[in-house]
């Protein structure tokens, strides 16, 4: 079979694409260190000089279409590389300037000896002025304000960094982004401030290669001076117009590009904002105010009018100004006075008689907005609460283990404009303000940091916070507060109370959706078990009490098959969750404390402990005493305070029969203390005892 010569180079180029991309960067090495050390005859300086202005173009363009720095993650090293052009170029030109430098102005090749006689129209002295000024621009203003914003910008890019992933954190918890794109925002961060770092170090090169351009010439001229005079036999003048005129024409050809990339270094670190390339920003921010052009176009056609100003100039830039500013301003106005699509014409029943259907039922879980919060549901105005709310159903269901009912969003004009309020069955257990187009940072704890804002506190978890504007959150965010904005406070919120609610959520209808998804997967272990062994609403009173401290059931199969193992013996709901713990506890240990195999938990004194069984364990004994009831909840909520201050769960081991009633006792005072029982620790872990919770006479 025949193949084409030219397939056959395009199959070998496509499969060998990613090694000869890999073998660039080292080549080019090699080829720079190959100018500094090999003699370069003046036509391949002429390419390499023409190369070196392309790329320097190339880089510059880039960073000025970059919609955010890491798209251009690779430029500290393209800074690098240019560097060591630049300067390989210029010890191969000085070479070549100072060997055949009496020949003539042509002797390092055309490009220097174009820019010795065109920019500069071959008067040295002009050059060195012209190479003056063009340093004093580079190396004063460009590069040492790029240096100094590498410099900041490092600092505070390390410094936000925990703020930044704990808002990633805060995200996937919420239900907000999946582990995926939580893994990539990770990485994103980690990219950002090793860019930032990188940049802080590279901008050095830039300063570098400023001063040796200035060091170059001054050798240049020198040693230019000496040859052409003591070798060549050349007069002073005649040496000055050969050597100075090559030395300058060298210096220009390599200092223009060096500012190309100063300046491209300088747009890179100096950007801001991310949805919009410099052009769009500049043009968007500085050209589209009415008001900023007309004024503008005034003064410049009162200047104009002044007499001895160039009344042509300034008229002829006030009237252009001034017209631009009409235009924008009757666009804005035809904009604003355009109809509003008419609401849709209902009929009006209010004569009517009252019927079933005005009856509406309560909704079981619901979210209500003032008005001035309706825009954050208004897809219209990219409001995407309905879709964070819809990814906190799905975050629910994948940990807990069970679909939650629809949130019912609506407004209300009885609440402030810019509050909330979160229902379950048509009571308030949740409330708070948000404010659209606004942050709130939260302070994770430590910071002092002052923020301009609004104090408050996370209506999720009571963390102080403060409500700050857009201008703010990058100053915020580098301090290591946690920013997140309107819609994810509030979605936030609503995650934490259905966790909070969780077996109140599971309503007659949830737990036959359950049961029939369960059917779906096993239908023989339903068809055995439920109903015929254990009752559905057994069954869902089992699952509520495991809600109720905090147990997800995602493992449905294992709870089903403990049900039917001990259905037989027992119908109490209660005694059936407690034997479905055991069953569950490598689960609700790894749910508290993670991978760890050693748990260090909370013991109660032996005394105080003898005393909680004789009250609690025999329903014929006498009651806990309030006092006793009374020390133990404030000494557990104290100890609990403590473990989560040093980082660890805040778990409490009782015997097996107290277990519920303790759970009960504590669970309104300290939500956040999980109870263990004796038989629910696992073979595979070890306990090591903490804190003690002692009675009144310790």
């Amino acid at each position: 079979m025949t193949t084409n010569p030219l397939q056959a180079l395009q199959q070998w180029t496509g499969s060998n694409s990613k090694a000869l991309q890999g073998l660039t960067a080292p080549l080019l090495v090699v080829a720079i260190l190959a100018l500094m050390v090999l003699p370069i005859p003046p036509w391949m300086l002429d390419t390499f000089f023409t190369l070196n202005i392309a790329v320097a173009l190339m880089v510059m363009m880039v960073a000025a279409y970059m919609l955010k720095p890491l798209d251009f993650a690779a430029f500290p090293s393209v800074l690098l590389l240019t560097t060591l052009m630049r300067l390989s170029l210029n010890v191969a030109s000085t070479r070549v300037v100072l060997l055949e430098g009496h020949t003539g102005p042509g002797a390092a090749g055309a490009v220097i000896e174009a820019f010795g006689h065109f920019l500069i129209g071959g008067n040295f002295a002009v050059g060195l002025i012209v190479f003056a000024i063009l340093v004093v621009i580079n190396f004063v203003v460009i590069t040492k304000g790029a240096e100094r914003i590498a410099e900041v910008s490092a600092r505070f890019t390390l410094d936000a960094m925990p703020g930044k992933q704990m808002a990633v954190d805060a995200d996937l918890n919420a239900g907000l982004i999946d582990e995926t794109e939580a893994k990539r925002r990770r990485a994103e961060v980690q990219e950002e401030a090793n860019f930032f770092g990188s940049m802080d170090g590279a901008s050095k090169f830039v300063r570098g290669d400023a001063i040796a351009g200035i060091l170059i010439l001054v050798i240049n001229i020198i040693g230019g001076f000496a040859i052409g005079m003591a070798q060549h036999g050349l007069s002073a003048g005649q040496a000055a117009d050969s050597y100075i005129l090559l030395a300058v024409g060298d210096a220009l050809v390599a200092q223009i590009p060096g500012l190309l990339i100063s300046v491209a270094s300088a747009m890179v670190i100096s950007r801001v904002g991310k949805d919009a390339d410099m052009g769009h920003q500049i043009v968007q921010q500085l050209f589209m105010s009415p008001k900023v052009l007309g004024i503008t176009a005034g003064i410049l056609l009162l200047l104009g009018l002044i007499p001895g100003m160039p009344h042509l100039a300034f008229l002829t830039m006030g009237g252009l100004l001034g017209w631009l500013a009409w235009t924008l301003d009757q666009q804005q106005k035809a904009r604003a006075a355009a109809p509003a699509p008419a609401p849709v014409a209902q009929a009006s029943q209010g004569d009517g008689e009252a019927t079933w259907d005005d009856l509406q039922p309560v909704d079981l879980l619901g979210l209500e907005l003032g008005y001035r919060l309706i825009t954050l549901v208004d897809k219209n105005r990219q409001g995407d609460l309905l879709t964070r709310i819809k990814g906190v159903r799905r975050k629910f269901a994948q940990e807990v283990g069970f679909l939650p009912p629809a949130v019912h969003v609506r407004d209300n004009l009885e609440l402030k404009p810019s509050a909330y309020r979160i229902t379950l069955r048509g009571v308030m257990v949740g409330e708070g303000e948000a404010f659209p187009g606004m942050f709130l940072a939260i302070n994770p704890g430590g910071i002092s940091t002052p923020l301009i804002g609004t104090a408050t506190t996370d209506p999720a978890f009571g963390l102080p916070a403060h409500w700050i504007d857009e201008r703010q959150k990058e100053a915020a965010q580098m301090a290591g507060f946690t920013v997140v904005d309107s819609e994810t406070v509030m979605a936030t919120h609503l995650s934490h109370l259905m966790q909070v609610h969780a077996a109140k959520l599971l309503s007659r209808t949830e737990t036959q959706q359950l049961v029939d998804h369960v059917a779906k997967l096993a239908p023989k272990l339903i068809e055995e078990v439920i109903p015929k062994m254990v009752p559905i609403t057994t069954f869902q009173k089992v699952l509520q009490l495991l809600l109720e401290d905090s147990v997800h059931i995602r493992d449905i199969r294992t709870i089903i098959e403990t049900l039917a193992e001990n259905a037989t013996t027992t119908n109490d709901p209660a005694e059936l969750a407690r034997r479905v713990r055991i069953a569950l506890s490598p689960a609700i240990v790894q749910q508290i404390y993670g991978p760890t195999r050693e748990l260090n938990v909370i013991a109660i004194e032996p005394g105080l402990e003898r005393l909680l069984v004789q009250a609690l364990s025999n329903p014929g004994a006498p009651s806990l005493d309030p006092g006793v009831a009374e020390i133990l909840t404030q000494k557990a909520v104290d100890v609990a305070n403590q473990q989560e201050e040093l980082g660890l769960p805040a778990c409490l081991l009782v015997p097996d029969s107290i277990r519920n009633s303790i759970a009960k006792l504590l669970r309104r005072v300290a939500p956040r203390l999980q109870v263990l029982a004796h038989s629910e620790i696992p073979e595979t872990h070890t306990i090591r005892i903490g804190p003690i919770l002692k009675g009144a006479s310790a």
